[in-house]
């Protein structure tokens, strides 16, 4: 492998690692100091593992956006892609009910509809993307309007809704877990591991980097750049259908409003986090970051008055936006 392959040139300078650490870390320390002295219950065991819960949606898909992001790329779909696996999901689960009955068979074959439905729609945008050589931004804005359509269509106005039986059936996906730890959560850090040692520790994450800073180069020492580009909207496709299998349980019903900012909530995570949007350079245990402190600004304005908790999207956007000027700052002074 050539010394471009490994990236090294992908790599933020010293200063500017620190920088990316460390402000995350203070911004996550200042948000529970503000919300445990705002809400006496902000810090609480049923508060944080409800907060970590809810945010596991974003979390799979965030990781799975720092891949792509690093890369180079960008996806604005993951939220109506949500939707409409689920309702896809929803829809076959239901049909299948008659003759497969409420019970494991019926809720695996629901699994593997939602992972393959990710899958392929994953691999879509990267095709567009890679072969037919079409902005990420076009690509997936046309995706994002094509699935909020289709899911609307599927429910023809109205909401997909899991049979009762079978949501019952279903329902400990979300709900359950062990030593008080959700499954959601569990399955988010199962990922987030996976996703880290991927992104530190093997070529792929390599490779994405290098495509990421540097096309051209990239090409020059081998690196199969349209191929590294369709794995890492395929691996989005399918963790955005992992997602939904832990979301389903949770309402039991998906519809044109499921999903809805999922993107803005995903980007804006990853880029908290220290990932340059303009790629290069990713970090998947920042982007874990970047969701708790998402996650834990959407609970105070929800547990506090302070705030109406309907600004939340506003305040995102506007995390997004400094974090952008942060970064580009940051390289100004290196």
């Amino acid at each position: 492998m050539t010394d471009i392959a490994r990236a090294p040139a992908a790599r933020p300078r010293l200063g500017r690692i620190r920088m990316g650490v460390i402000g995350p870390i203070l911004a996550l320390v200042v948000l529970m100091a503000i919300g445990a002295s705002m809400n006496e219950n902000f810090l609480s065991w049923n508060n944080m593992t409800n907060v970590l819960a809810r945010s596991a949606f974003i979390g799979i898909i965030a990781v799975g956006m720092t891949f792509v992001i690093t890369a180079g790329g960008l996806d604005l779909s993951v939220g109506s892609m949500a939707a409409f696996v689920a309702g896809l999901m929803i829809l076959v689960m239901n049909l299948a009910l008659p003759s497969m009955g409420v019970g494991l068979p019926v809720v695996m074959l629901g699994v593997g509809v939602a992972l393959l439905a990710g899958l392929v729609a994953g691999l879509l945008n990267g095709i567009f993307v890679t072969a037919l050589r079409i902005e990420p931004f076009i690509v997936t804005l046309g995706s994002m309007g094509i699935y909020r359509s289709l899911v609307t269509w599927l429910a023809d106005g109205g909401t997909l809704s899991l049979d009762f039986g079978l949501r019952t059936f279903y329902q400990p996906v979300y709900y359950g877990g062990i030593f008080g730890i959700s499954w959601p959560i569990i399955v988010f850090a199962i990922v987030v591991i996976i996703g880290e040692i991927i992104m530190r520790g093997t070529a792929f994450g390599r490779h994405c980097a290098a495509v990421g800073s540097n096309e051209q180069v990239a090409r020059y020492s081998s690196v199969r750049v349209g191929r590294v580009r369709l794995m890492t909207y395929a691996a989005l496709g399918l963790l955005v259908g992992i997602a939904v299998v832990m979301y389903v349980p949770r309402l039991g019903s998906a519809s044109s409003a499921t999903g809805v900012l999922w993107e803005l909530e995903a980007i804006a995570a990853v880029i908290i986090g220290g990932t340059f949007l303009k790629g290069g350079f990713g970090r998947v245990w920042g982007t874990v970051l970047g969701v708790l402190i998402l996650s834990m600004i959407g609970n105070i304005l929800n547990l506090t008055d302070f705030v109406s908790p309907y600004l939340n999207g506003a305040i995102q956007g506007a995390i997004i936006i400094l974090a952008v000027v942060l970064q580009r700052e940051s390289k100004a002074g290196h």
